[in-house]
């Protein structure tokens, strides 16, 4: 499908049916680099979103027979809750990619909730990235992520100050009434290899922004992403229906 305006070159877009095979297709490529980087170093390190949409995606991934003990898995952001909380993406990820085997054996690294203010988390969760990856600034095999409705990345939430961070690896964020651990836009952008993920009508409208050359960044912050690799976004055909000519 061509979209019915310039597509930034920073950009390649693959296009799913639908949900599942987006899922399908997700875990594949997440498998693959993952296998690679193992092929080149001893360990691989992977940031992993949060949200509705990658959940099916783990669960096939968690299925791929890799060498599970020597991949280090980072979130993307994470909500200050508790370790139980519903809404913590860490508990997302241990229902999904670890919830048996081979998926299991990954090392699982969850913002640490538990420390007296997101701050606090914030500068433990940098120290940890530190220890585990390679690089100035650390360098993460993947960088997988997912795009809010309102062009939001990570916790990269428009108009918010974690957007405009570019001296830390971790910073706090605000969204939808709760703080947040997140990544920042200067370590995502870091990442051997990015790939977005996005679903779903509810997304076209972002999903065609991201993709606008003239798009800015202070309204649609996934733009902030800029690895010097080319980033691979991979939407189904309700996601990218404002894209069609």
């Amino acid at each position: 499908m061509a979209p019915s305006s310039p597509l930034d070159p920073a950009y390649t877009l693959e296009l799913c049916a639908s949900g599942e095979p987006l899922a399908r297709r997700a875990a594949e490529l997440m498998a693959t680099t993952i296998d690679l980087a193992l092929a080149q170093r001893d360990r691989c390190q992977i940031a992993l979103a949060g949200g509705s949409t990658p959940e099916a995606s783990y669960v096939h991934l968690g299925q791929e027979h890799l060498a599970w003990d020597r991949v280090d898995v980072v979130l993307g952001d994470e909500r200050w809750v508790e370790a139980e909380d519903p809404s913590s993406n860490a508990r997302m990820l241990r229902q999904t990619l670890l919830a048996q085997p081979p998926g299991r054996s990954a090392c699982l690294h969850p913002v640490p909730t538990d420390r007296d203010t997101p701050e606090e988390g914030a500068r433990a969760y940098s120290q940890l990235l530190r220890l585990l990856c390679p690089g100035e600034p650390p360098l993460l095999d993947l960088a997988l992520l997912g795009l809010g409705d309102d062009g939001h990345t990570a916790s990269l939430f428009p108009g918010t100050e974690a957007t405009r961070v570019r001296d830390a690896l971790v910073t706090v964020g605000e969204g939808k009434g709760l703080p947040r651990v997140t990544l920042t836009a200067p370590i995502l952008s870091a990442a051997r290899r990015v790939l977005f993920l996005v679903s779903g009508a509810g997304k076209a409208e972002a999903l065609r922004r991201l993709l606008d050359p003239s798009e800015s960044p202070e309204r649609t912050p996934a733009r902030l992403v800029r690895p010097s690799t080319p980033i691979l976004v991979l939407a189904d055909n309700a996601a990218a229906s404002l894209l069609q000519p």
